[in-house]
């Protein structure tokens, strides 16, 4: 199943759930509006911040080098701004990032309880389409995963474009050109360190495609196996005591629904491991490239240390804002694993037919 495919493995497509999600965001609510407008104030914040933060590397590290105590303590107290700055920016993005996850998922599960509402006298739903079986689950924690991920892994990747953006051009800057002779002729090489954290990024992100390429069905086959052992756990608690047959045949299906839960977990578990061996290699040697790349010009006097410093500290937050899909391959995948539960569940009330006059569940959520 491809991480990024509009349908899934059952047939059923995104196309409601994106439907419900734009009449919230798109609605034209002045509120959400405004907060979408703070949402991507904060991106813009956090990067600035970050940029002067690089900044500050080289013009420490420099006087550090020159021994220069006075400049020392200027960045000193550059430094406690630009950190103070940073923790209003971070405790605002988190505010807003919250604020937006809470009030998404208010709509949503209006939105699919006034459907089922209006569906209320048909067939019980677990009986009604084997594609949204246990649907109080589905409610209550794919939704949750549906429109929590989502305002993150937004938020991150405009503040990784962003930032890849930006810092290219740091690197181009004080990069520049390396020199390398090779057959007897000198070959220069413009903006080397943006051709390297190109390289070295493309690289890591086609590990975790390759490594991470089950993820997504793993994680939902893991989803379907927990609401399944929840459900069968519930119908055992209403059951009559003493029935015949019932304590045998019950903790026999309640058994094979655990085994099918532990086979899930381990599944995950051998996945989750796989995709460490990249991620965690790539935190250890992310920067240790970056320093590499630097030495020929530093050890030949063309780069001082704080330009050393700051390349290396560039060239690790480009890595960082291009492998945006490395970092959060897993969470991509739980996403798409609920969005396709819920779409399921949607796609089957849906298909109920209507028994009962329009329903209002609630009022429509305003961010506060």
């Amino acid at each position: 199943m491809g991480l990024f495919s509009h349908n899934d493995s059952n047939g059923h497509n995104l196309s409601e759930f994106w439907q419900l999600s734009q009449r919230f965001w798109l609605g034209g609510k002045p509120r959400v509006t405004g907060l979408i407008v703070v949402m991507v104030g904060v991106v813009l914040a956090q990067l600035a911040v970050q940029f002067y933060l690089n900044q500050w590397n080289r013009h420490f590290f420099d006087a550090l080098e020159r021994r220069d105590g006075g400049e020392l303590w200027t960045q000193t107290f550059v430094f406690l701004v630009l950190a103070c700055t940073s923790i209003l920016v971070a405790a605002t993005s988190v505010w807003a990032r919250m604020t937006g996850q809470r009030k998404w998922r208010e709509s949503m599960t209006r939105s699919i309880l006034e459907r089922w509402s209006r569906k209320s006298h048909a067939a019980p739903m677990n009986g009604h389409d084997h594609n949204a079986e246990n649907p109080e689950y589905r409610l209550a924690e794919d939704v949750r995963v549906a429109t929590d991920s989502p305002v993150d892994l937004l938020m991150a990747l405009l503040s990784s474009v962003l930032t890849a953006l930006t810092f290219f051009g740091v690197l181009w800057s004080v990069g520049g050109s390396i020199g390398i002779t090779a057959f007897g002729s000198r070959i220069d090489i413009p903006g080397y360190l943006v051709l390297g954290v190109i390289g070295y990024s493309s690289f890591m992100t086609a590990l975790m495609l390759w490594f991470g390429r089950r993820m997504t069905s793993i994680s939902e086959q893991r989803n379907q196996n927990e609401a399944e052992f929840r459900a069968a756990a519930e119908v055992l608690r209403g059951c009559e005591p003493g029935g015949e047959g019932r304590d045998t045949r019950w903790m026999d299906k309640l058994d094979r629904r655990l085994q099918e839960v532990l086979r899930s977990w381990r599944d995950l578990c051998w996945q989750l491991v796989d995709m460490t061996l990249v991620s965690h290699g790539n935190f250890l040697f992310a920067p240790v490239a970056a320093y590499f790349l630097c030495f020929p010009k530093y050890l030949s006097g063309a780069m001082s240390l704080g330009e050393v410093t700051q390349s290396a500290a560039a060239f690790v937050t480009v890595q960082g804002a291009v492998n945006w899909l490395v970092d959060n391959y897993q969470r991509i995948a739980d996403w798409r694993s609920s969005a396709n539960r819920v779409a399921a569940l949607i796609a089957a009330i849906d298909r109920m037919p209507d028994t009962s006059a329009d329903v209002v569940v609630g009022t429509e959520p305003t961010p506060r």
